[in-house]
């Protein structure tokens, strides 16, 4: 069992970069500790999308999979730093095989496990997830199921490492069991060590956003400035057998790890710091203390543990019908004005369209804050903003009248006010989403590892 090991995380999102890979890896390949890569890239709306194209006769994993990979591909196998990944997405096995496929045409070869058993539709009917989604959030037509995913644990990605695995790839899981697995696997912690099960949670959650808690997300010019932002770092955390944890980022990268960016990332996205639900443990962060212990190394503790739900959560998605957005911008004297009256225009004339909802926004003068009555829209009137875009938002089960209605941006041209331009339209499919909650032992995890190619 080592004393200690490193975990790095060179992403956050599907969208991230693919170049924060390899500053990770060489540094823990010079470190020497042992180490891993943990690529955190599937929120709800990526895993939605991931569905979408998988329906559509695509792959259901991560487009972007090779993007991320290959850069770390070599360093990862030659320094023997596993990679542990969610860019499975709706399709892990068919991830795996893609990665299979991209280490033969590098010329090596790699043990990969694919984490299965997210996916409820395996073992369960739409009717009976239906079920399970509680009364507020309004259960769907279950013949509308798109795909119902639970969120697993971090238990079926130790499996899979003690199994030899070199790359991990799941579906759904819970964000900070992608470093939690490496913790369970290095140091044999039990399934009911609840202290040292949340300090791996917690140092998890550090890590899970990437750059976020090196100074991305958290700079605001003038307020909370980060050196070398073009440049930035990824984080890692060198984490003890006992629990002890210490965030950091390699030496010559941009951005920073201090008390304040982890104070920030430690309550992201946590509804309640002293019950912080997981697959694995209840995290309470209500008594954590933050230290800088050098620079760009941050020292966190004081976390506590209690046993893990009863249940596991899913993300039920459903076919919410089509979504539309068309847009026009308006430019100099009386803009505003003009780009108000466009939105006036629209509105009558979507109004006689039948089973479709709509949203205005006017970018320049209302569109972050603004909801979709228009109160605040109508709040802030006369600001008198020479730069604004028009966008209308609807969407229907019926694709044709959403069509229509979003061709009645495009008629602004000659049709509406002075000056319009740079029209843009888009109709998508929409997937709408509900969450439910069920018995662990209604979901069936496996671990399933590739045959040699």
């Amino acid at each position: 069992m080592p004393a200690q090991i490193l975990v790095g995380c060179p992403a956050g999102f599907a969208g991230d970069r693919f170049d924060a890979g390899p500053p990770l890896v060489a540094a823990m390949a010079r470190d020497g500790r042992p180490a891993y890569l943990m690529y955190e890239t599937l929120g709800e709306r990526t895993l939605a999308l991931a569905q979408q194209r998988q329906r559509a006769g695509a792959p259901g994993y991560l487009p972007d999979l090779e993007g991320f990979v290959a850069p770390v591909l070599a360093g990862c196998l030659d320094a023997g730093i596993p990679i542990v990944g969610n860019f499975g997405a709706a399709d892990p096995l068919g991830a795996a095989r893609r990665l299979q496929e991209l280490c033969a045409s590098a010329g090596r070869t790699a043990r990969i496990a694919a984490l299965l058993g997210d996916d409820l539709l395996e073992t369960m009917g739409p009717a009976e997830i239906c079920r399970l989604i509680p009364e507020d959030e309004g259960a769907p037509d279950p013949a509308r199921i798109v795909a119902a995913n639970a969120y697993l644990g971090a238990r079926g990605i130790a499996e899979a490492l003690a199994g030899g695995a070199q790359i991990v790839v799941t579906g759904r899981v819970a964000d900070p069991a992608l470093a939690l697995g490496p913790m369970l696997h290095a140091f044999g912690w039990a399934g009911d060590d609840w202290a040292h099960l949340a300090a791996g949670t917690m140092a998890g959650h550090l890590l899970e956003c990437g750059a976020q808690v090196t100074g991305g997300y958290f700079m605001d010019p003038g307020c909370k400035d980060v050196p070398d932002p073009a440049d930035i770092g990824y984080p890692m955390a060198e984490i003890d057998a006992d629990g002890g944890l210490v965030v950091t980022k390699p030496e010559g990268t941009g951005g920073l790890v201090s008390a304040a960016t982890v104070r920030e990332q430690l309550l992201y996205e946590m509804h309640d710091p002293a019950g912080y639900l997981t697959p694995d443990v209840v995290l309470d962060i209500s008594g954590v203390t933050v230290h800088e212990c050098g620079p760009d190394r941050v020292r966190v503790e004081g976390s506590r543990g209690r046993p893990r739900p009863a249940t596991l959560k899913a993300t039920v998605c459903y076919d919410g019908g089509w979504h539309g957005e068309g847009e026009i911008s308006y430019a100099g004297p009386n803009a505003e004005a003009r780009g108000r009256l466009a939105i006036d225009i629209l509105a009558t004339r979507l109004a006689r369209i039948p089973g479709i909802r709509t949203h205005f926004d006017l970018v320049g003068v209302s569109s972050v804050f603004n909801d979709d009555a228009g109160r605040h829209l109508a709040a802030a009137r006369g600001r008198g903003v020479d730069d604004v875009r028009v966008r209308a938002g609807v969407s229907g089960d019926d694709r044709e009248a959403v069509q229509r209605a979003v061709r009645e941006v495009e008629s602004l041209y000659t049709a509406g006010p002075a000056g319009g331009g740079g029209v843009r339209l888009a109709v998508t499919p929409l997937l709408a989403s509900a969450s439910a909650y069920l018995p662990r032992e209604a979901v069936r995890e496996r671990v399933q590892f590739l045959d040699p190619p």
